[in-house]
């Protein structure tokens, strides 16, 4: 799920003074026992960053407080940035907010820890049944006492997709992939290669110049290349992770691991389909050279789409299409969340707020200010977030494709993520190590960091 640097520091101050005050007194939790005939006063922290998704995230706030003068929420502005830190720090002096914004992989820790209330019993049965099972699956870790609990209700998730140029696809004249019959790897490969050739190269955003060079099929932003790099591995069963009968994880890197890894590093070394200029960018980072024609096709999140439909110069005509497909069209799914501090004076009270604040058609409003997929069903049917416009068609229909990734349930995983698998991924993608370099390295450096948390 991308995290977009906010101003950490008004973070930090926006959630000391709207979180911090209320646990005074000594008391445990972030909200104080209301008085009789006073309304409960409820914090919740949001992290949305996008202006349409803040606006979006606020209006609802507005509605519920209209509507429900016994129960009022205040609006706390956080920070992707910082937000877990801020939470450790929180959670350990009493002060945290009732309802938290975060995402799956946060979860876990924090319940282990205690600090989150398990919603099993608190879950709505309209709510519940609107949002499918391996969205649950997401926010479903155990519960220390030999089963399982949920602790957060799952509400907008990232797919991948492929932002292709109209005029150049066309032009290559392959198949065009839709959701119901998308391209296998071999044939997204083949389709890279027919679109890479010498041709007129737009110079400058506004198209008054052009120049004859090379012009590339793909080009893959791999700054960060390991959410991308695993997530799509689900299409050939790659995993990363498995489990012994001794109960210890460990990382593995066999055939199917190493499927989409080689393929990426085909395109690049191989059928040379691929701009390297893109390798060392973040996702949005390839845009200007993607509207002067420098490459045809952009692998990236669902949400680039915003970026693509605000950025893009006029005459710029651009489609979505689904990712490829390997022995099945499988994708890792990571869900924002909203939960409930274990601390919570007002558990009960939270629970009907998230209700409402995650029903079909206010997540319809949260996902097309976000450019992400909800969960709900209901929101997904909503005709705001269903049509062709900006490739939501598309972008929707991938929903289906998503699956708990099960590499985010492993305890390390994000020390492995960032000491071992990242400068990993990117020396093997820059074609400085092998794909056999990259199995040594992942599994024994990975081995020394998984063990470290399951002693």
């Amino acid at each position: 799920m991308r995290i977009k640097s906010a101003l950490a520091a008004a973070a930090v101050l926006a959630l000391a003074a709207a979180c911090g005050s209320g646990g005074g007194g000594g008391q445990s939790s972030s909200s104080s026992s209301s008085a009789p005939g006073e309304a409960v006063k409820l914090n919740f922290l949001s992290l949305a960053w996008q202006k349409e998704s803040v606006a979006a995230n606020k209006q609802i706030v507005d509605d519920w407080n209209k509507a429900n003068p016994g129960i009022q929420v205040t609006y706390v502005q956080g920070s992707w940035d910082n937000v877990n830190d801020q939470l450790v720090t929180q959670f350990a002096g009493g002060t945290a907010p009732d309802v938290i914004h975060n995402e799956s992989p946060a979860l876990s820790g924090f319940a282990a820890d205690g600090y989150l209330l398990d919603l099993t019993g608190k879950l709505p049965a309209e709510l519940k049944s609107d949002i499918p099972q391996p969205a649950w699956d997401t926010v479903t870790f155990d519960d220390g006492k030999g089963g399982n609990g949920v602790y957060g209700v799952p509400f907008l998730q990232e797919s991948q997709v492929i932002i292709a140029n109209k005029k150049l696809l066309d032009a290559s004249g392959v198949r065009v992939p839709t959701p119901d019959n998308p391209w296998t790897w071999d044939e997204f490969s083949e389709a890279a290669k027919k679109m890479t050739a010498k041709r007129p190269i737009v110079t400058s955003s506004s198209g008054s110049g052009t120049e004859t060079g090379q012009g590339y099929g793909v080009a893959w932003a791999m700054k960060s290349p390991v959410n991308k790099t695993l997530n799509l591995a689900l299409n050939f069963g790659g995993t990363f992770f498995q489990t012994g009968a001794d109960g210890k994880t460990t990382v593995k890197v066999g055939p199917e691991e190493r499927e989409v890894l080689q393929r990426i590093h085909d395109q690049l070394y191989k059928d040379k389909s691929a701009d390297p200029a893109a390798l060392g960018q973040g996702t949005a980072d390839p845009l200007p050279a993607f509207f002067q024609d420098k490459f045809a096709m952009l692998p990236a999140g669902v949400y680039l789409r915003q970026q693509v439909a605000e950025q893009a110069p006029k005459g710029f005509e651009w489609v979505t299409l689904p990712a490829p497909k390997g022995t099945t069209a499988e994708q890792g799914a990571v869900s924002q969340t909203l939960s409930i501090a274990q601390d919570s004076k007002h558990p009960d009270e939270a629970m009907k707020f998230i209700a409402y604040f995650l029903n079909g058609e206010n997540q319809a409003k949260l996902a097309k200010g976000d450019w992400l997929l909800p969960t709900s069903q209901k929101a997904a049917a909503d005709p705001s977030i269903t049509g062709k416009e900006n490739g939501w068609d598309v972008a929707t229909a991938s929903a289906k494709n998503l699956v708990v990734a099960p590499f985010l349930k492993v305890k390390g995983f994000d020390e492995w993520k960032s000491k071992v698998a990242t400068p990993v991924l990117q020396e093997y993608y820059a074609n400085k190590i092998s794909i056999d370099d990259v199995a040594k390295r992942l599994v024994e450096d990975g081995n020394k960091v998984l063990e470290r948390y399951q002693r």
